[in-house]
């Protein structure tokens, strides 16, 4: 019992120390990176390292951020947090959950950048799917066109497709009918939104944007490793109007990678709301 007990504690104390030291450090702001991708960061990117830390909500900063990625021969996806591996198992089950007879399942990954996310779900799927992957930076959004173009990707099912656009994620009423979409992946995105100076809102637009594209049956995957004491807290609060819960919300832990530990939240609209 006790050496069950003690891993508890210390990723509690791990935790106590995380917030105590995102007080004392501007820098402790991006600590939603993990620590390999933060060093990585500030070595490819060290005179974007303030835009980065306080305006990760702005387009310019990641038109900035894409501009200036070192290129070389061989295209790498640049991956937040971590790759498709570490959350295939929550993403592909739900894609069986809601398949729909004769018609592809219509999926979403927000804020792409040039993550192999959308891609892969792509390439993964035995059933059919439409996999949109959205940047606000079309820079990023070019170099993953680019990247499909030179390396083929075939699909699991030859029915599905893959596709590359630039988009505000906090205006997906512009591009969707409400209740259209199976499948929303956000790995990261709103992480940036909520550590951003202003992003707070956006944030909050995105999640209600989120929701009412959502099929009644879909659902929202969010991967971050905020703590749920506070995710959960800011999901469940948006999630309600007028005292009423429009959504279901819950989290799994992924794991700990690199001495991180991450969650998926989960969102479901309420199929009678």
């Amino acid at each position: 019992m006790q050496a069950a007990v003690k891993p508890q504690r210390r990723r509690r104390r791990r935790r106590r120390n995380i917030r105590k030291q995102a007080k004392m450090s501007l820098l402790s702001k991006s600590l939603f990176l993990s620590r390999k991708t933060l060093v990585s960061l500030v070595r490819r990117h060290s005179s974007l390292t303030a835009e980065l830390i306080n305006n990760m909500d702005k387009k310019a900063t990641w038109d900035r951020f894409y501009a200036e990625s070192p290129r070389t021969p061989s295209f790498k996806n640049f991956e937040w947090f971590f790759g498709f591996d570490s959350v295939r198992g929550f993403i592909m089950p739900l894609l069986q959950t809601a398949s729909h007879p004769d018609s592809q399942l219509q999926v979403l990954d927000i804020g792409c950048g040039t993550s192999a996310l959308g891609p892969s779900i792509y390439r993964h799927s035995d059933l059919p799917v439409c996999v949109t992957c959205a940047d606000i930076s079309p820079i990023a959004v070019q170099l993953m066109q680019e990247h499909v173009q030179v390396k083929a990707l075939p699909p699991q099912n030859p029915s599905s497709r893959l596709q590359f656009i630039e988009m505000d994620c906090t205006q997906l009423d512009k591009h969707y009918l409400p209740h259209s979409l199976d499948l929303i992946v956000d790995k990261g995105t709103t992480d940036a939104l909520l550590r951003s100076k202003e992003g707070q809102e956006k944030a909050a637009l995105m999640l209600k944007q989120c929701l009412g594209v959502l099929r009644r049956s879909g659902s929202l995957l969010q991967f971050s490793d905020e703590d749920p004491d506070s995710r959960l807290l800011w999901l469940e609060t948006l999630a309600r109007h007028q005292g009423v819960m429009l959504a279901d919300v819950g989290v799994q832990e992924i794991g700990e990678l690199r001495g991180v530990c991450y969650y998926c939240y989960q969102v479901a609209p309420h199929p009678d709301v």
